[in-house]
C-alpha cells in the first residue's frame, strides 16, 4: 500500500497550490479520502473529506471557500486544489485513506506560505 503526496511548495500570500496523493496497493474506489496538515507544534488536523464515489464532500471551516478536494478514480488520485493561501496554511499536509477499519497514510508533502 501507498499513497504519495506531490505538489507541495513555497507560494506566496494569497496564491494557489494544487496537492495531489497517487494511491497504490489498494482498491482505490472502496475508500474515503481525507486531507490533513500538521503546523510546527500543533497537531494534525483535518483539511478536507471526499466520500468514496466523489459525491461527496466536507471541509474544515478554516478552509471552507478556498481549498477544494477532488478525485479521479480511474488514476487512483484525490486532489486539493488550494487557492487564497494564507501564512497560517503552512503545514506537512498528508493524504488519508479510510475503509471499514483499514486506514492508510501518506508520509506528507511540506506546504509554505510566506511573503
Amino acid at each position: 500500500v501507498q499513497l504519495v503526496e506531490s505538489g507541495g511548495g513555497l507560494v506566496q500570500p494569497g496564491g494557489s497550490l494544487r496537492l495531489s496523493c497517487a494511491a497504490s496497493g489498494f482498491t482505490f474506489s472502496w475508500y474515503d479520502m481525507k486531507w490533513y496538515r500538521q503546523a510546527p507544534g500543533k497537531e494534525r488536523e483535518f483539511v478536507a473529506h471526499i466520500s468514496s464515489d466523489g459525491g461527496s464532500t466536507t471541509y474544515a471551516d478554516s478552509v471552507k471557500g478556498r481549498f477544494t478536494i477532488s478525485r479521479d478514480n480511474a488514476k487512483n488520485t484525490v486532489y486539493l486544489q488550494m487557492n487564497s493561501l494564507k501564512p497560517e496554511d503552512t503545514a506537512v499536509y498528508y493524504c488519508n485513506a479510510a475503509w471499514r477499519i483499514l486506514n492508510y497514510w501518506g508520509q506528507g508533502t511540506q506546504v509554505a506560505v510566506s511573503s
